[in-house]
């Protein structure tokens, strides 16, 4: 794993509307992940930054190439991609059902599926599941059967539109794709408001803190700070070779992000904690919601954030963001 690896972009497609599919009803408390069935549904790992899978890979930042012509499309965006297609067997589910999800990588030429991968970060394939309003998200790691269908069982609490995203590396390619496609969870619906910006985000007994900002177009430092208790945490655990993992979705386009720490267990300069450190670059101004991953005492949690890249809105921040012990479920 490199230091100071540079985020990019995984960028999803435009949200799909589903009103016919759900009724109107109350709100549901922002939460971020529950508790999985399966400890493997809940567990959380890291991607490749964009610096190593650019290009063909689908992980470029978005934009105008030189000359005025559109540049390529960033991963994520499309369901198929570099000869691949993301085939979502499972496109609408219940909410509060526990329900298989299952998908399949066709490989275009052939046909068939794919069965053959190059691990990355100790997983042959990550999977998101994020929903449009950035209040409910997974990480999840299904498995693979013989004939290259994955499946693994989730549960959403909430109803409304949702992103898919396939993160893999076919063996023998040379990059690796983000493939994404919309899920929709049926029952009452009524989306909630983005979480305002805080510099605090409390689950559990835990409060992790976030110092720097998130700038457009130019790589900045984000220091997140680990408690218990009041105390500083400096005997976080590795998890997925790491002391943490952050992704970040872009309100409006859910654009996906995904970065690495400054450092890796075992380098001899990295600490286990309090703080973890990334350096980070937002393809653009905007809302983001941050989800770091962390692991101590045997347990994955998450601890999520609003932040605004290039200013924040006339809207005042508020001072800490509560998640509960059925918030962020590993």
């Amino acid at each position: 794993m490199h230091t100071a690896l540079k985020l990019t972009t995984f960028a999803a497609a435009l949200a799909a509307t589903f009103g016919t599919a759900y009724g109107v009803g109350n709100a549901i408390d922002p939460v971020v992940s529950d508790d999985d069935k399966t400890a493997e549904a809940a567990q959380h790992g890291g991607h490749a930054a964009g610096a190593e899978k650019g290009g063909g890979g689908g992980h470029g930042e978005g934009g105008e190439a030189a000359g005025g012509h559109a540049a390529e499309l960033p991963g994520g965006l499309q369901t198929s991609e570099g000869g691949y297609t993301l085939d979502l067997k499972t496109s609408r589910i219940e909410a509060g059902a526990a329900t298989e999800l299952s998908f399949a990588i066709v490989k275009d030429s052939t046909g068939r599926n794919v069965t053959a991968y190059q691990r990355e970060h100790e997983k042959e394939l990550h999977l998101i599941v994020a929903s449009r309003d950035l209040t409910v998200y997974r990480h999840l790691h299904p498995a693979r059967a013989a004939d290259g269908t994955w499946s693994i069982p989730v549960e959403l609490p909430k109803a409304g539109g949702y992103r898919v995203f396939a993160d893999f590396k076919p063996k023998g390619a040379a990059e690796g794709l983000t493939l994404g496609s919309d899920l929709a969870v049926s029952g009452p619906y009524k989306p909630a408001e983005l979480p305002k910006p805080a510099p605090t985000a409390i689950v559990d007994d835990y409060k992790v803190t976030l110092n720097g900002e998130l700038r457009p177009g130019a790589g900045s430092e984000l220091q997140l700070n680990v408690t218990k208790d009041g105390k500083p945490v400096r005997n976080l655990q590795p998890y997925l070779g790491a002391y943490g993992h952050l992704v970040a979705l872009r309100s409006g386009d859910l654009a996906y992000l995904h970065v690495h720490p400054n450092g890796e267990p075992g380098d001899g300069k990295t600490q286990p904690g309090p703080q973890v450190s990334f350096t980070a670059t937002a393809p653009s101004k905007g809302a983001y919601r941050l989800f770091l991953d962390f692991k101590h005492e045997g347990k994955v949690r998450t601890a999520a954030f609003t932040v605004y890249a290039g200013g924040a809105p006339a809207a005042e921040p508020t001072t800490a963001e509560e998640h509960g012990s059925d918030g962020h479920g590993h």
